[in-house]
């Protein structure tokens, strides 16, 4: 009985040994340390330098866009750029609208009237024209030596001068236009002595209308003298004609 009793005791105590080895094999094996710290206790350790800093991660994802900033200020103006090639020409445009009529213009036609004659009579007789037959100019004929005045052919503003010698006797003498007297000119003269008598006006004429020049009043008047050096002369001419009649 004695023998029976051992033997079952030992066997247990083997499978109790076996057992304590496994499970310390499998504390080996999941901890070095710790195998090492069950049989030899030692003190805490210093705590290790700083390790190496580790790489840059990858960029992340961009994030939502923000709100628009409020407008900045005005920067300070540049300066002035150098001027450009000229550029092509552009296509031609649509005609535009006819404008407003313009005023009548100068005529590119050039009128010519004009005279100048002289005295060859001495003492002509008052209250009828003085016949100047000395032509010095009257390339359009408008003064008629027949008759002693000048016919307006072209109507316009004419101007017209006489220049006179007086001698012997008074002298009254008047520029007439249509039958009517336009002005006058009167020289006393002077005893053993030649006087000169003028005048010049600017007449308004229409085609027809004649001038002329006579002895104004009773014979006591007609002192108008002229010789081979002395002159009396009666002259005219065409400034600008009337364009709204030509």
């Amino acid at each position: 009985m004695r023998s029976s009793a051992g033997f079952l005791v030992c066997s247990l105590l083997l499978l109790l040994a076996l057992h304590g080895t496994e499970v310390a094999a499998q504390d080996d094996q999941s901890d070095p340390k710790m195998s090492c710290a069950n049989w030899m206790g030692g003190a805490p350790g210093h705590p290790g330098h700083n390790g190496l800093p580790g790489r840059d991660g990858k960029d992340g994802k961009d994030g939502q866009k923000g709100e628009k900033g409020e407008p900045g200020l005005q920067g300070a103006r540049g300066d002035t750029g150098e001027k450009g090639a000229t550029g092509a020409e552009g296509p031609r445009g649509f005609p535009g609208h006819m404008g407003m009529k313009g005023q009548k213009g100068e005529s590119t036609y050039v009128y010519r009237s004009a005279f100048s004659v002289g005295l060859t009579d001495r003492a002509p007789h008052p209250n009828v024209p003085i016949r100047f037959t000395k032509i010095f100019y009257n390339e359009q004929n408008h003064y008629d030596t027949s008759t002693g005045k000048f016919l307006c052919s072209i109507p316009g503003t004419y101007f017209f001068a006489y220049h006179l010698t007086v001698y012997m006797t008074d002298v009254k003498v008047s520029l007439y236009k249509k039958d009517k007297a336009v002005i006058f000119t009167y020289d006393q003269f002077q005893k053993n002595n030649v006087d000169q008598a003028s005048g010049s006006v600017l007449l308004h004429l229409s085609s027809g209308d004649e001038v002329w020049l006579q002895v104004y009043g009773e014979g006591d008047n007609n002192g108008v003298y002229a010789d081979n050096i002395n002159d009396s002369t009666f002259m005219g001419f065409l400034l600008y004609p009337d364009m709204d009649d030509h």
